[in-house]
């Protein structure tokens, strides 16, 4: 596991491809907490991890009030770059350890992508502090598909050949038993939705640079990464665009 500075830092220079290339969240995200968790319209979102707004945009659309905590400072201008014309959105210089909001002032503490850079005891009692009674933890990737296309298990096997330290720090080395001990003693809810891009080339290429793992230009095994990249395009593309296929997972619980 990357260290609490290096998890911090190491999007840093990855932004612009961060806001180009990364997948959204599916709109059934906000469906389901409606249905299941009570989300309204007014309820208010703190946005743990928030990079570049990704999710913060998708609960912005529903009317709610969003609390983006990040600690990355270029992400986070990104991020009011993007939504802070919106007076709904309040970008939070903090973390999911300290992130600096009052306490019992959230609804919904919501971390996208992001809660196996977290030191879990330090967050877990932050997120207690920060909701209100009866206040929702959900924690949700987008599980890229890895073995269900011969594009999928091959893009895979980039990342594995050439990545720095993939296989380290990629989320899946948190296990749902891991999750769920999380939330105890709350029960713990698993909600699965599907999710994909269609991308071109560019598109190809520019999700894999936003990846914090994959090399950056002047980096060994960049050029080779990015070669063996357009190959694979090319190989798999129907009509100019090959599609990555997710699986949106959500885990839902109130604090306790």
């Amino acid at each position: 596991m990357a260290s609490d500075s290096d998890s911090k830092t190491r999007f840093s220079d990855r932004v612009e491809d961060y806001v180009r290339y990364r997948p959204s969240y599916p709109a059934d995200v906000v469906t389901t907490l409606g249905r299941e968790c009570g989300l309204t319209a007014s309820s208010i979102i703190a946005d743990i991890g928030a990079g570049t707004g990704i999710l913060s945009q998708l609960f912005l659309s529903n009317g709610n009030t969003v609390y983006a905590v990040e600690p990355n400072e270029r992400m986070r201008n990104a991020a009011v770059e993007w939504l802070g014309g919106n007076t709904a959105f309040h970008a939070v210089a903090g973390s999911a350890e300290e992130t600096t909001l009052a306490p019992t002032s959230a609804d919904f503490v919501i971390a996208a992508q992001a809660f196996h850079w977290f030191d879990r005891g330090r967050a877990k009692r932050e997120f207690t502090r920060i909701l209100k009674p009866g206040g929702w933890i959900v924690l949700l990737w987008n599980d890229r598909d890895e073995t269900g296309t011969v594009f999928a298990r091959e893009y895979e096997q980039l990342l594995i050949t050439y990545g720095k330290d993939y296989l380290q720090v990629k989320h899946r080395n948190i296990s749902e038993s891991d999750i769920a001990e999380f939330f105890r003693p709350a029960e713990m809810t698993v909600r699965r939705l599907r999710n994909f891009q269609d991308f071109n080339v560019d598109g190809v290429l520019g999700r894999l640079r936003s990846s914090s793992y994959v090399p950056a230009a002047g980096e060994r095994n960049h050029e080779e990464i990015m070669q063996a990249a357009g190959n694979l395009f090319a190989r798999h593309q129907q009509n100019g665009l090959v599609r990555i296929e997710y699986e949106t997972v959500m885990y839902l619980g109130r604090a306790k």
